[in-house]
């Protein structure tokens, strides 16, 4: 099937609705993407990007409202259906099988057959080799996917919906694990594709792809539809200003009077896990310094590095002004340090282990110097750590996979927090858990801090850092390019002349990613 004329609707939504229990993901909303461009579909986390995807990929039906591909109505999608539909959707995480090779990859369950009724491999290597060319693009389709870089991944992604005759391309976050060469080749693709007619959905969360790609942006807030319109039609500052709404959300109640000292605990220097300037900052005794930057500048590698998980190619780490060489999680440990890691369910918990299992984990070494562990001061600390926490569970002894989201993340958090840390990272806190658990957790790092706790605070929330952080530092490609205090930029909210306010500018400042000072 070819593309259609450039200008004619390729996909529309029509008040697409859908919940999830009594939270609204979309309400009544309205999209079209046509031939022959690219059109940037743009919002917050929680915007209902995702939930949108999914519709189109055929995993969720809606609730109500109508999809229209190529002007034949349907109520929903499935997979197959949209297959058929010429809908080819390349993910953020690649759905690549790394032990096959391209030609595989690209044909996997469409794959040529012979006259024997075999899969006919040389016929698929040579049609494969035909699309990358296609593309413009050259590299081997006998090659292991597992040996390509990124962006041949995320290229071998492409080929393989276009092997499906795909009219409609859907691209969530592409770049964000691309260099900028493999940036530079992608969007040479893009146009190309534009150019031949194909309808191109851009997901992204940096507003110079948007700029530089798209001829039209449609923006979500809340699960609602704010606007659609020419990206000519847009600044820098009234596209952020229709993403995050006009009034920063009041996260202050959680905020309290800074309680940093002078004294440095951690000192990084140009710390890198490859080549580059690499990232630098101080963190004081009793301060939560945020880390802000956007999807791909490097936030969370560099707490893995300072915690032995990644190794480092350069730089320097000193804790109290004496330097240290981390290369693994047990150093880190020692050197007084705790990682509240990303993904709670994959790298925070065993979830098959109880909740007192769990916490136990960290500080086995500490409850017996024997091989057997000492059931009553294990019991101690689980039951404080229970009862600080406020874990809400049946029975210390319940597994941990029966609790809610925002109690394994204080599970999470609360097991860390058993080792004593000085210096507690914790890296998406309060990703995907209830409002109320959220609450509480920064309230604890508040508390924590008033202690003497020093935190490193990541968060993609920009309202959260703002409330609990005393300073902020802006990271992109793995530099720290630029750190605020906290307070002052919400202090500007009272300023009559300013434009935007304090999350709207950080957000700015996080698009622009240049240095200062």
């Amino acid at each position: 099937m070819n593309a259609r004329a450039s200008g004619n609707i390729a996909v529309e939504m029509r008040a697409i609705s859908k919940r999830f229990g009594g939270v609204h993901a979309l309400r009544e909303v309205n999209f079209s993407a046509r031939f022959g461009e690219i059109h940037a579909l743009l919002g917050e986390n929680g915007a209902g990007k995702s939930t949108i995807l999914k519709i189109l990929r055929g995993v969720l039906a809606p609730d109500s409202g109508e999809i229209v591909v190529d002007g034949n109505a349907l109520a929903s999608l499935t997979a197959k259906t949209a297959r058929e539909h010429g809908i080819g959707m390349i993910f953020q995480e690649m759905s690549l099988v790394p032990s096959l090779t391209v030609a595989q990859n690209v044909f996997l369950n469409n794959e040529p057959l012979g006259r024997t009724g075999l899969i006919d491999e040389r016929a698929m290597r040579e049609r494969s080799l035909a699309i990358l060319r296609d593309m413009g693009v050259e590299f081997d389709p006998a090659a292991l996917v597992g040996d390509l870089s990124t962006g041949q991944q995320q290229l071998t992604e492409i080929a393989k919906a276009l092997s499906q005759e795909a009219r409609i391309l859907v691209l969530d976050e592409p770049t964000s694990a691309l260099t900028a060469s493999e940036v530079e080749i992608l969007f040479d693709l893009l146009r190309r594709l534009r150019s031949e007619g194909k309808a191109i959905i851009y997901v992204s969360h940096r507003m110079d792809e948007i700029f530089q790609l798209a001829d039209r942006a449609t923006v979500l807030r809340d699960g609602r539809h704010i606007d659609t319109r020419p990206i000519g039609d847009y600044t820098l500052a009234t596209l952020i200003a229709d993403i995050m709404g006009k009034a920063t959300r009041d996260l202050l109640e959680y905020a309290t009077d800074p309680t940093g000292s002078e004294e440095v605990v951690l000192e990084v220097r140009n710390l890198h896990s490859g080549a580059g300037a690499g990232a630098s900052f101080a963190l004081h005794q009793g301060e939560v310094l945020g880390i802000a930057g956007l999807l791909g500048s490097g936030r969370s590698r560099l707490a893995r590095m300072l915690f032995g998980l990644e190794p480092i190619a350069s730089g320097e780490v000193l804790i109290r002004n004496e330097p240290v060489r981390i290369t693994s999680p047990q150093m880190a440990k020692a050197a007084g340090m705790a990682l509240v890691p990303e993904d709670r369910r994959r790298q925070g918990l065993v979830l098959q282990h109880s909740v007192a299992q769990n916490i136990e984990l960290p500080v086995l070494g500490k409850l017996s110097p024997s091989p057997f562990i000492s059931g009553r001061t294990g019991r101690e600390i689980v039951r404080d750590i229970i009862s600080r926490m406020n874990i809400k569970t049946h029975s210390p002894d319940s597994d941990v996979n029966t609790l809610s989201g925002g109690n394994q993340q204080k599970v999470v958090i609360g097991k860390w927090l058993a080792t004593a840390p000085d210096i507690l990272i914790m890296d998406e806190a309060t990703a995907g858990i209830d409002i109320g658990s959220k609450g509480e957790i920064l309230r604890l790092v508040r508390e924590l801090a008033s202690e003497g706790k020093s935190i490193i605070f990541i968060s993609s929330e920009l309202a959260e850092l703002l409330a609990v952080s005393d300073r902020i530092c802006v990271m992109a490609r793995g530099e720290i390019v630029q750190t605020l205090d906290a307070r002052q930029l919400v202090a500007g909210d009272h300023d009559p002349h300013s434009e935007l306010q304090a999350e709207q500018k950080l957000q700015l400042l996080l698009q622009q990613g240049r240095r200062h000072g």
